[in-house]
């Protein structure tokens, strides 16, 4: 039921038919007494910096998601960043302070990192590999370097992204060990693929010829739940964490961030009305 005193969240991307999170969060909402809605809001990019401005000025709007192919372009018209935000070079959660300022974070590493931390990962000195250097890899090694990991490589194809997040993780976290690598599973405690690369048909997104049954694999491919790299690790007898746990352990964080108080995952995903 939306009334006078209801808050909108826009969730702003384009096209919008695929969006998953209103399905997640608006029964949430509902379930728990919550005054306040997820509204897909399709802009085009060329409309939309003056778009999102814009739509702040409404009163009843305390903060917005930003899903693709807006991440990138948010953090540069925001008052505001975190140390998340600087590392990925992209934005999906904004909230409005109270002078007016829009402030910007990024929960996707947020959500890998707590689903890591619920299976009883160890952060604290663990040597890490994340393949794929993109807003969604960058995200999780900036929260994997807040957590204490003690080194972290980074592979992509395009070597100049891989090379760039390095140096970024580098300069945040100056007692990082943060270098480039061959995408090679052998001899870490956690490999991330955070590669679109998960679906039938598709090669491998790293080498497992060497892959230790005390590795632990995460996934953030979410069409498939167990995509080929996660039935090799689970046949390989590793620890393992499927894609979509990485959506439902971030919106905790969002709703931590937009003062609606929190939920667990499992709390989530009782709820939820998504259809893979």
């Amino acid at each position: 039921m939306i009334s006078g005193k209801t808050s909108l969240l826009p969730l702003f991307g384009y096209p919008t038919k695929a969006f998953k999170a209103p399905l997640i969060y608006n029964p949430w909402f509902e379930k728990k007494g919550i005054d306040a809605v997820v509204v897909p809001m399709g802009v085009k990019p060329d409309d939309f910096s003056g778009v999102l401005k814009s739509v702040f000025k409404f009163t009843n709007i305390p903060g917005a998601l930003v899903t693709m192919p807006h991440k990138v372009t948010t953090v540069g018209v925001l008052d505001e960043v975190s140390t998340a935000v600087k590392i990925a070079g992209a934005c999906n959660a904004i909230l409005k302070r109270p002078d007016g300022s829009l402030l910007g974070d990024i929960f996707d590493g947020t959500g890998f990192t707590r689903g890591l931390q619920r299976k009883g990962f160890v952060f604290d000195g663990a040597k890490c590999l994340v393949v794929g250097a993109g807003g969604v890899g960058s995200a999780i090694a900036a929260s994997l370097a807040e957590l204490g990991v003690a080194a972290i490589t980074t592979f992509d194809t395009h070597d100049e992204s891989a090379q760039g997040l390095a140096v970024r993780l580098r300069y945040h976290y100056p007692h990082l060990d943060a270098s480039t690598g061959p995408n090679h599973a052998a001899g870490y405690d956690l490999v991330v693929n955070a590669t679109p690369l998960g679906l039938p048909g598709d090669p491998l997104p790293m080498d497992i010829t060497h892959l230790s049954s005390a590795t632990f694999v995460g996934e953030v491919v979410m069409k498939t739940e167990m995509t080929a790299l996660l039935q090799a690790a689970q046949a390989r007898g590793c620890r393992f964490q499927i894609g979509t746990d990485m959506l439902f352990e971030m919106i905790p964080a969002y709703l931590e961030f937009f003062g609606f108080g929190s939920a667990t995952a499992d709390e989530l995903r009782a709820v939820a009305k998504i259809v893979y």
